[in-house]
This record gives C-alpha cells, sequence and structure tokens, in this order.
C-alpha cells in the first residue's frame, strides 16, 4: 500500500478531533468523507477505516510511540508511524516520518502484546472491572473480539421486500450478502460497501442493524393488532423492526427523551412505510403515567455503558466513565421501575441492553423482580450474548410478564 498525502493529513486531522476535542468518531468521520469530491470509495475507506483503527488501539499506540493526552500534531503522526509499521507498509520519505524507529516499535509491540490492557488497548477500570464480572477466561476471550472490526449486516423490511428478492437487487449492484442462520431477516455483507447510496436503502427496503440488535424485537413476541411502546426509541431502529413484524397493524408508540432522535425516527419510519408509529416525547413523567396499565408490550432498551458494541464505537471506551457507569446503573434501574408500569395484566416487558457487564444486565432484572412493583411480574426467560461466541455484538435482553 502507498499512503497519500491528502488522505493521511484527513485521518490526522480526524483524530486531533477525536482525542483531543471529544468529538464522536462516527461525526468527525462523516465530515472528513466529504472534504474532498474527488475522493473515490477506495479513499473514503482508508480514511475511515485507518481512523478508526487508531482509535480503537490508541493506548497500545501511544505507549509504542511513546507520547500522552493531550496529543500535538507530531504526536498524532508518531501514532500514525507506529500504525503504519504494525501494517507492514512502507513510510514515505515525509518529515512527520523522518528517524520513526521501525524495529523498535516491532519489538515494543511484542513486549505489550504479553499484557492484556495494552494489547486489547483498554483503560485500566475497564479492564478491571471485565474481569472482575466475567472471569478472565471470558473477559480475555470478550475484549478480544469487541475489538475486530464489525460486519455489516442489514436488516430487511418485509413491509417491502423479501430476503432473496432484496439480495438479488443488491447483487446486481455488486454487493454481494449470504443469509445468517437463525437470524430470519438479516443480510450480511460480504465485503464492506456504502449501501446507503443504492436505490433499495432510499426506498427502504433495509435497514443497518446488527445481528444481536435483530434479535431483540422477535424476542418481545409482537403480534399484529397489539399496542405496544418502545420507551427508549432512541432514532427507532427496533421500533422499525417491531411495525414490521406487527405487519403495520395495531399500534407502536415510540418515545424518547430526545426530540432530534425522534425526528430521525419519523423520517426513518416513513421511508420504511412504517405507518402504525407514533412518537412522543417524553418531557415530563405525565407522559409515561397517561400509559400505564395499557400496553400489550413494552421494550426498555435501556440507557447502558455499551461495552457490548465496542466494535461498531471504538472510542467508547475512552469516554466512558467509571462514575458515569455507577449513574447509568442507577437510571436503569429507576426507568424499569416506572416504565414497566406500562405493561397491562397479562401483558410482557423485554428489559435489554449492549452491554455483557452482568451488573447492567441480570443483576438489574433480579433487582427489579424482588422490588414492590417487580412482585407483580414473574421472570419467562432472558438472552446473554457474547461477541466471542455469536460474531456479532454483545447484547442482554430478558422477558417477563405481568401476572393478571
Amino acid at each position: 500500500m502507498r499512503l497519500h498525502r491528502n488522505l493521511c493529513f484527513a485521518t490526522v486531522d480526524g483524530l486531533i478531533k477525536i482525542f483531543n476535542e471529544g468529538e464522536y468518531a462516527d461525526k468527525v468521520i462523516q465530515q472528513l468523507l466529504k472534504r474532498d469530491k474527488r475522493w473515490g470509495s477506495r479513499d473514503r475507506a482508508f480514511v475511515a477505516e485507518t481512523t478508526y483503527d487508531i482509535v480503537r488501539w490508541k493506548r497500545l499506540y501511544a505507549k509504542i510511540a511513546e507520547v500522552k493526552e493531550p496529543f500535538s500534531r507530531d504526536d498524532i503522526w508518531r501514532m500514525f508511524a507506529v500504525w503504519a509499521t504494525l501494517k507492514g507498509i512502507k513510510l514515505p520519505d515525509w518529515k512527520y516520518f523522518e528517524n520513526t524507529p521501525t524495529r523498535k516499535i516491532k519489538g515494543r509491540f511484542d513486549e505489550l502484546s504479553k499484557i492484556r490492557k495494552y494489547r486489547e488497548s483498554i483503560p485500566d477500570w475497564i479492564d478491571n472491572l471485565g474481569e472482575k464480572e466475567l472471569g478472565k477466561d471470558i473477559w480475555t476471550k470478550e475484549i478480544h473480539a469487541l475489538n475486530e472490526q464489525a460486519d455489516v449486516i442489514l436488516r430487511i423490511n418485509t413491509l417491502k421486500t423479501t430476503k432473496e428478492k432484496l439480495q438479488a437487487e443488491l447483487f446486481d449492484l455488486d454487493i454481494e450478502t449470504e443469509f445468517i442462520k437463525n437470524y430470519p431477516n438479516a443480510l450480511k455483507l460480504k465485503e464492506r460497501a456504502n449501501v446507503f447510496q443504492t436505490e433499495a436503502f432510499k426506498n427502504g427496503l433495509f435497514e443497518v442493524q446488527d445481528a444481536s440488535s435483530q434479535l431483540v424485537a422477535d424476542f418481545l413476541d409482537v403480534k399484529p393488532g397489539m399496542r405496544v411502546v418502545d420507551t427508549c426509541a432512541g432514532a427507532g431502529g427496533k421500533a422499525l423492526h417491531l411495525a414490521a413484524l406487527m405487519e403495520n397493524k395495531g399500534q407502536v408508540i415510540a418515545m424518547d427523551i430526545y426530540t432530534n432522535k425522534l425526528k430521525e425516527l419519523k423520517r426513518r419510519a416513513k421511508r420504511n412505510g412504517a405507518h402504525n408509529i407514533e412518537t412522543r416525547h417524553i418531557d415530563s413523567s405525565k407522559v409515561i403515567k397517561k400509559l400505564y396499565g395499557n400496553a400489550d408490550r413494552v421494550l426498555i432498551d435501556a440507557p447502558c455503558s455499551g461495552l457490548g458494541v465496542l466494535r461498531r464505537n471504538p472510542d467508547a471506551k475512552w469516554k466512558l466513565e467509571e462514575s458515569y457507569l455507577e449513574k447509568i446503573k442507577e437510571n436503569q434501574q429507576d426507568i424499569l421501575q416506572q416504565y414497566s408500569k406500562i405493561v397491562k395484566d397479562g401483558g410482557q416487558l423485554v428489559y435489554a441492553t449492549c452491554s455483557i457487564l452482568p451488573s447492567e444486565n441480570q443483576e438489574q432484572v433480579d433487582k427489579f423482580l424482588t422490588s414492590e412493583h417487580g412482585k407483580d411480574f414473574t421472570f419467562v426467560k432472558d438472552i446473554k450474548i457474547l461477541a466471542h461466541k455469536s460474531g456479532y455484538d454483545g447484547f442482554y435482553m430478558a422477558l417477563m410478564e405481568r401476572k393478571s
């Protein structure tokens, strides 16, 4: 591979924004990809993948490069040189790469790779927490899997097409996909491609959604004609799936505290042809109380650490703080206590997170079920998804039923 100056400059500029200015990696990369209209798909792929790669391995590369935060521009170039050297890329004779000790870089990499927190490039506190909650063996395997690049998975919009039809349509565009066993609405891309530019996406034939995430709506066991409430809907990936499973019959009430996310959901619902979704902004407790005892099904896709989705959000491990994790656990329990009251007698509740930590998952469910209000519910079943076993995001979901 030959390094091109303008692509490398764009990557370095992006890394400074992510590391020093606290901007989100996905937003920064979106901006970078609009930087030069002359860039082809390979150029854009280089910028996106290299940026994510260096974000993912920040701690390891910074240690090898002997630089510390806040990083200067020269520091970022030194980390870039580490990345290129470890990838086996010949460094051009630019001033940024003068005196790069390539042999020392490889030696330091071999040495640091013996220590998990450097090998997997994670903060000490996350490494300690992961081992404490999952055990040394499982955590070692899991954090390794969470550092691998995520596959691109599509969820077929069954309101408009079938898996077979979409696969054929994408094949005509030289985008090859494959079915995934036990994931009825999923297609996996064989090679990464910009699917958002396709007419199939613009016409609402699919959404990009990880395979693990696709299991949540199925787990809720919805039927056409039901009243279903998605309490932490966000931009609506699971609400759209629920609408499709209900064949546009009945009602999906999608709620969130962020109006901008609900606006995005409305746009997506229109594109998907999902007509049974109603959005409601949670601006006070009254919005929740009006729904008490009214829903056949309630989904609580709770705010969480996001440790199960580090493959697609590698910057999250650098933004997450231990104190925030404790606050989010309090929030999870509060949400469970309040939003579960929306379930009617005989109705069902799913509590889900994209975390792999038992303290955010089954421990929260156990605490809820032994509480005053939780005693009205019966535990039915749960699923714990680990990335090193499934090959997809880490996830948790628990199904509970309100007693009649």
